[in-house]
This record gives C-alpha cells, structure tokens and sequence, in this order.
C-alpha cells in the first residue's frame, strides 16, 4: 500500500509518496517563506483592476474582475495558485474575491490526505533516501530523467514546462515508452499548467495514437491534452497551484543546496565530525540565516563548524 512520508525539516518540509514497489511515485516540498500559498483566505484592499494587495503586503493577481468594488476598497482574497518564479519577472500569486472567512492555508502535511503519512526522524534511518530523494533532486536540477532505452529532457519555461524525447529505434515503441515516462515525470515533479512533449517524428496514425494513448492510461486525471501531430508534438495542459520541483530548486539553487546541507547536518550523528566543508555561497547563505542556524542546534545539540 501506498505511503506519504514526510519530514518538517529547517527552512522546508519534504514529502514523497512511495508506490509498493518502493520508489518515489510523487515528491513535494513547501519552503519556508515562500509567500501566500493555495487556501489562504486573507483580508485585502483592490489597488487596480485585477490586482489586490493583501494586509501583509504581497500582491495578488486576480482571476476576475472586481465589477462594483471600487479602487482601495477593503476585500478578502482566497489564494488558488502561489507565485511561480520566473527569471527576471516572477508571477505574483494569484486569487480570487471571496466572502469566506479568513484562515490559514493548509499546510504541506494537511494536504497529504490521499494516502497514510509516515512522519520521519532525524534520528531514525533515512526512509526518504533509501528511496531515492537525492535522485529525484538530480532530476529536478538537471532536467535529465532516464527511462527503459531512452532520456526525457526537461526545461521549465516561462510559457510552458517542455520535455524533450531522444532514445533507440524503432521509433514507435521509444514514443510509447516515453510517453509514459512522461506521465509519471509529470506526478512526480507536481507539473501544471501547459506543458509541451516532443516525441520523434512518428509515421502513421496509429503510432501516434497510440502515444496518446499511453498518456491517457499513466496521467491521472482531469488534464486536457491535444493530439500527436505530424511532427510529434503533443500538448497538456493541468491545473497549477504550486511551483514544480524543477521551478523551486532552479529558481534558487543556493538555498535548495543549503537546506539539502542542513537535513544532511542533521542526520549526522553525534559521534561524527562535526565539521562540514561548504561551497561559499551556501556557507554563506547558512550562517546568515539566524533562524535555521538556531534550529539546527537545538535540534543537534551542537554548533556546526564549516570549512570553506
């Protein structure tokens, strides 16, 4: 039977849904501070058509208008997709007006509802590695995921999240078995939103069929998909409510490195060096975080020392 584990970690919590064959089906990680997050109903005032700042201070995008709410107007925003970051020009989070009362956002360990959840310890032996975290991280950060007789390639873009297939002949059965690869790169990584698949040129109706079909079979749904067309590209398109994988540690891979640190920091046990040698950036990005070093040595009993 299927299990969430999770762990609530310095500066993110990590979950990892494992199938029954013990690999990592679907990977999630909520980052401490990352701004108002789906399911937040917050007080806000409406500063432009479209846009609202909420009473903290961030602004949100609206997905409707406000018709009979005038400029600077007191409302309450429910969030329903958290800021997607972007290279030079990051999307706000968006939202809607709402009557609803105000509440928290759910956190990462509420949403996990489909599955039991297995809280882990530092203390404890690393379920979460053995089951293969550090090689889902690689596959965020490169974009490289291997598959039987083939290499999915991904790239997060700013108007689409695109994968790109290369493999061994015959063609036909790559596309299928990519497809499904596809499929189940997307649960993992939490993709939404569009999201664009190039396939090999496939020859014939029926191969291309029967790459749609294969994506109709290993994506849960709902999803919206178009047709293979003649030069092999398919696309999907799924709801987005959070940043994928790729997005969150792409977007910041100082700090994804430094948290990695920090949870390896914290399984390390007593009797072992407490010395850890570190690139600069992340030393640097460690030691001026008040807050994480404070919780790492309460959590270890002991002040880390780094080598440069």
């Amino acid at each position: 039977m299927a299990e969430w584990l999770f762990e609530d970690g310095i500066g993110e919590q990590r979950a990892a849904l494992i199938g029954d064959d013990g690999q990592i089906l679907r990977a999630r990680i909520a980052v401490d501070g990352a701004g108002p997050q789906p399911g937040l109903v917050a007080p806000a005032r409406l500063i432009e058509r479209g846009l609202a700042r909420l009473d903290s201070g961030e602004e949100v995008a609206l997905t409707r208008s406000a018709p009979g709410v005038t400029l600077g107007a007191a409302i309450r925003v429910e969030i329903t997709r958290a800021a997607i970051p972007e290279v030079g020009r990051p999307k706000p989070p968006r939202g809607r007006i709402t009557d609803a009362a105000p509440r928290p956002a759910p956190t990462l360990r509420e949403r996990l509802i489909d599955a039991p959840v297995r809280v882990l310890r530092a203390h404890e032996s690393d379920a979460l590695e053995a089951a293969g975290w550090s090689e889902i991280l690689e596959e965020a950060r490169t974009g490289d995921i291997a598959f039987p007789g083939g290499m999915l390639r991904l790239w997060p873009t700013p108007a689409m999240t695109l994968f790109d297939v290369d493999g061994d002949p015959p063609l036909d059965t790559l596309a299928v078995r990519a497809a499904t690869a596809v499929a189940a790169a997307i649960e993992r990584h939490d993709i939404g939103g569009s999201i664009g698949i190039d396939f090999p040129t496939l020859a014939g109706r029926d191969a291309r069929q029967a790459v749609a079909a294969a994506i109709d079979s290993a994506l849960p749904q709902p999803f919206e998909r178009t047709a293979v067309n003649g030069f092999g590209f398919l696309q999907i398109v799924r709801a987005r409510t959070h940043p994928s994988m790729a997005e969150l540690l792409r977007s910041d891979p100082v700090g994804a490195a430094a948290r990695a640190i920090l949870r390896q920091i914290e399984r390390t046990p007593p009797t072992a060096s407490n010395r850890f040698s570190l690139l600069p950036a992340v030393r640097a990005s460690i030691e001026e975080n008040r807050a994480w070093m404070a919780m790492l040595v309460q959590r270890t009993g002991r002040t880390p020392i780094f080598d440069a």
